[in-house]
This record gives structure tokens, sequence and C-alpha cells, in this order.
């Protein structure tokens, strides 16, 4: 399947627009460019088609509002990654939280911002300490059997996880923009709406209940941690949810910010938006049906339900 890219071109008269064009243009499979005229707002478009081997127009434009006000699709489900898409926590969550275990422990280990966002290439706090002591070298105070190392490594996450929440429970990071306003109109259209993280259940939950609020929590499933013995970018996760949750895979919207999770997304037969964070900007996200800086708030939305319903039928890139 060829991608659609949209590379809006906004007059000085408006810095916005809405994308009820998106389901009325035509485009050739075939690998050229053509203009199209939208007379709302006098907004100029340019929709080029790109094979998946070719290169691609990624260029965003702060001001574009990508809203298919026109469709009647919903997705069955509205599935969410959290890490990185419900709060950008990476740099200043996880990776502090990571450190100052390590601290705690002694073991003289420290991850900086650019071998962290390395090893973010691996799903899974476990996972990624393992592979990072399998690599460099275990610490002295580590022992030497591989079960009690698996004890071991389970002590530093679980240790991990007490002080990630104390940082959510604070408050201290925000939730990104668009995120709480997307949920809400899913659930207010009767979308269901879940979290599938290689996070663990607590960090997830926390993170759900505290910066979403109560209300919203109740109403979220959660799908983290071990619950699946393969993290992403095995399907296994975005493949549990679905089954729970009643809805088939191809009625799904994934809304991720890596390329493990759309790789995750995409094995599970599902649509895949990408609203890139500060590790992933440059990772390859060809395979995406849209990608945005953000989801966004009014006056800087990027999109809404309806086009996440939209992708549904076609596939668009931004």
């Amino acid at each position: 399947m060829a991608s659609t890219v949209i590379s809006p071109t906004i007059n000085s008269s408006s810095r916005t627009a809405s994308s009820s064009f998106v389901k009325n243009y035509a485009y050739s499979p075939r690998r050229h460019s053509t203009s199209l005229s939208s007379t709302i707002f006098g907004t100029r478009i340019r929709a080029r088609t790109a094979s998946r081997a070719g290169p691609v127009n990624r260029s965003l434009s702060m001001g574009f509002k990508c809203l298919a006000s026109s469709s009647s699709v919903l997705p069955s489900a509205l599935l969410f990654d959290c890490d990185g898409v419900l709060v950008d926590t990476e740099k200043d969550g996880h990776r502090i939280s990571f450190n100052d275990t390590f601290a705690e422990r002694e073991l003289g280990v420290t991850w900086d911002v650019d071998l962290y966002g390395e090893l973010l290439k691996i799903g899974g706090g476990k996972e990624r300490m393992t592979a990072y002591f399998n690599k460099t070298g275990w610490p002295e105070k580590a022992p030497k059997s591989e079960d009690e190392r698996k004890e071991f490594i389970a002590s530093l996450h679980k240790r991990k996880t007490e002080l990630f929440m104390a940082l959510i429970e604070k408050q201290l990071l925000p939730l990104r923009p668009g995120v709480a306003k997307l949920i809400d109109q899913a659930l207010g259209k009767g979308v269901k709406v879940a979290v599938c993280s290689t996070s663990s259940e607590k960090a997830v939950s926390a993170i759900v209940s505290c910066l979403l609020g109560p209300e919203r929590a109740e109403k979220i499933k959660i799908f983290a941690g071990d619950v699946v013995p393969r993290k992403k970018p095995d399907p296994a996760i975005y493949t549990l949810a679905a089954t729970t949750l009643g809805v088939e895979p191809s009625s799904c919207v994934v809304v991720e910010d890596s390329a493990i999770g759309l790789q995750a997304a995409k094995a599970a037969g599902m649509k895949c938006i990408i609203t890139k964070s500060g590790y992933t900007a440059e990772e390859n996200f060809v395979n995406a049906d849209a990608v945005f800086d953000c989801i966004g708030d009014p006056p800087e939305e990027r999109f809404d339900l309806l086009f996440c319903g939209s992708l549904l039928e076609k596939q668009y890139v931004s």
C-alpha cells in the first residue's frame, strides 16, 4: 500500500484548515505529485503518493488541522501507548527513576540522555536493564546465577517503578497536548479506550489515574507490563486488547510514538497514528497511517476522533 502525503500550504488568511477535503480528493498510485485546490479557507493542498521504499515528505505544519468532519465511521476502539504518547515520560521520568535506583543500590551506573534513547529501542524496563548489563558487564553487586539475576532485575525495576510513581503523583510531568480531548471524544461517542504499554501496570495506572482523573480512569482498560509474554515490537499486547475488548483489530486505531510501537500495531492488523515524542522524532515511520508532532488542543489541534475513523478507509501522512 502506498502512503499518501498531505503537505498543506496555508494562506495568510487562515492558520488552520478543515480536512473535509480528505474524503473527496483523488490520487493515482503511481509516484507523482498532484496539486489540489480547496475552497475551504482558501487553502491549497498538495497530495503526493509514495511507495514504501521511496522518500516521504514528513514536514509538519504547526497550524494544520486534520478533521475529517464528513466521516461517519468511528473506530471500535482507540488504543494508546503510554510513555511518549499520554505523557513525554522517558527523559525526565523513567530515565531519572532508573538512575536514582542505580544510585541507591550503588551500582556505579548512569544512563545519560543519548544512551537512554538507544536503550528505548528495547521494549520493557526489565528487558532494557538485562540487555544493557549483558552488553556492558554486570555490576559487582549483582548475583552470578541467571535465576538470581532475574530476581535482581525485578527488584531494581520494582524500586524504579516506586520512584517513577512518586513523580507522577506529584504531577511534575503533564499530559501531552490533546490527549484528554481525544479520550473525551472517544468516550463520549461510545468508542472503547485502552492503554497498551510495555511499562509496569502500576506505573501506567498511576499515569491514567493521576493525570486523566478517576472519572476517565474507570472507563479506560489498561494492558501493561508482563500481561503478555512478548513485548513490543511483538503485536501480542494489541492482539490481547482487541480480544479482551471484543473488537476486530481492523476496526482499531492505535496512537503510538515509536517505531517499535508502530511495528506492533501494524503486525496486529490495526491502523496507527504516530505522535512524535522527544526521543522518537527521527525514527522511521514510513508504515504509519498518519504522522503528527502531537494530537493538539484547539486552536493548535492536529486531528480529532473523526479523523481517526477516516483512517479505517484511507491512509494519510502529514
